[in-house]
């Protein structure tokens, strides 16, 4: 029971990481239609800054101080990626609106670029990120059980990062503008909302988020040039399970493909238990194919 237990709890933290990858894809998929192939290398920049800046702490810093490199951390993976993902939607991807198929093949070539450009400059082998020691050891629940500091930073994290989110979408001027864009462009644009402008600072909060992922998923393992290409395929489907747009939908989905897949994973094995939760869902989307919640809009079908 112990066991299985921590493996609930290790499919949630798991959970946590798709949620802060694939709410930034939901949003930018839900307001401008693109399907970012790029997204999971905004993971693996996120991971990379981390590891840039446990370095420069370790080089330039007094020892004593090196506990808050990884606070730094997070708000450099944020800003930083943030950044990157405003200036390629400002210089490619807002000429790919309206073309799923070019977006696709562009997104893809650009996912190629930034794996080789991570291998000319840290190396094709995985490097090894230390996490502060205030997150070594864990609670111990009871003999042969106990929940890792890591893994609980990383819930709180993503907690945070969803409350945050939240508030922007729903209690701000801003926000109110991209979830009217998301629901109805062009009636957005004739009540004098510059979606351009939205869509720029949008992507840009997207990708973000995912840097902020790739920072959590640090602590959990080593990194490389391929990172975000083990987690693209699993934010995809938890943003087309829980439905486009909706943060409660990227929980639900997030929720649903970390738990189940590691629970198949306890009882079968690694490849057998994507299988199987790859499978779920495309019998679940047969029934609904816009997955668990939807945005209700009044646009008329083209």
């Amino acid at each position: 029971m112990n066991t299985y237990i921590l493996q609930i709890f290790n499919g949630i933290s798991v959970s946590s990481i798709l949620m802060l990858a694939a709410l930034g894809l939901a949003i930018t998929f839900g307001l401008m239609k693109v399907i970012n192939m790029a997204h999971g290398e905004f993971i693996m920049i996120g991971a990379y800054i981390t590891y840039v800046i446990q370095n420069i702490f370790i080089s330039f810093v007094n020892p004593r101080y090196f506990n808050y490199y990884f606070v730094i951390a997070i708000i450099g993976a944020f800003m930083i990626t943030a950044l990157i993902g405003y200036l390629l939607e400002i210089a490619i991807i807002k000429h790919l609106y309206g073309r799923p198929l070019d977006s696709l093949l562009a997104t893809w070539g650009l996912s190629l670029f930034f794996q080789q450009l991570a291998r000319s400059i840290f190396g094709s082998p995985n490097v090894h990120v230390k996490s502060p020691t205030w997150l070594d050891g864990g609670i111990l629940i009871s003999t042969g059980l106990q929940f890792p500091y890591k893994r609980l930073f990383i819930l709180l994290m993503a907690f945070t990062c969803m409350v945050g989110t939240y508030y922007f979408l729903y209690q701000t001027k801003r926000g109110l503008k991209v979830r009217a864009v998301m629901q109805n462009r062009s009636m957005a644009e004739s009540l004098g909302i510059n979606t351009r402008k939205v869509d720029g600072m949008t992507f840009a909060l997207g990708s973000g988020l995912a840097g902020i992922a790739g920072c959590g998923l640090t602590l959990l393992g080593s990194i490389g040039p391929t990172l975000g290409s083990n987690y693209i395929i699993d934010t995809f489907m938890v943003v087309v399970l829980g439905g486009v747009g909706r943060m409660v939908g990227v929980i639900a989905g997030a929720t649903v493909i970390g738990v189940g897949n590691t629970t198949f994973e306890f009882f079968t094995n690694a490849s057998m238990g994507k299988v199987l939760i790859f499978c779920i869902v495309i019998l679940f989307l047969q029934w609904k194919p816009k997955g668990l919640f939807t945005i209700k809009s009044r646009a008329l079908d083209e």
